[in-house]
């Protein structure tokens, strides 16, 4: 969705309708939960698209990877993230231990976008946090054997 060339980009606040503008220019499926979070399914791993900050001016891109692992997989994991956060600028890679003692890879990109963002730069973030996400996650897939 890139202006064409010479085309003045207008900065407007980050909103769930700009997100979800974008979103559908792609004919990509997405929700809106409960809270207002949108979210959907890409290569069966969960991607979030929230709005943080006092005036929800941060995206926060967050990808669930599909593969569970178990607590007993943590220190590879963690292992795994800090040389994915070592060798690459994002998403950032970090392990989460759920309550039931399985574990997962998750992502996240965030950028501040305090005095707006353009249409076309909203796109190419969203881009990037999807692709990223699903390569972080299908490189965690593979630590499952």
């Amino acid at each position: 969705m890139p202006p064409p060339d010479g085309e003045v980009q207008i900065l407007a606040p980050l909103t769930n309708e700009l997100i979800t503008q974008v979103l559908s220019a792609h004919d990509y499926h997405y929700g809106v939960d409960d809270d207002g979070d949108v979210g959907g399914m890409w290569d069966d791993n969960v991607i979030y698209f929230f709005r943080r900050g006092a005036d929800n001016e941060i995206l926060q891109i967050r990808v669930l990877s599909s593969t569970d692992f178990t607590v007993d997989d943590v220190p590879r994991l963690y292992e795994f993230c800090n040389e994915w956060n070592h060798d690459r600028l994002w998403p950032k890679a970090f392990v989460h231990v759920a309550d039931d003692g399985s574990a997962r890879v998750c992502g996240e990109l965030t950028t501040d976008l305090e005095r707006g963002v353009s249409l076309a730069q909203l796109d190419q973030l969203m881009e990037c946090g999807i692709a990223t996400g699903c390569q972080l996650a299908s490189a965690a897939a593979e630590l499952k054997g």
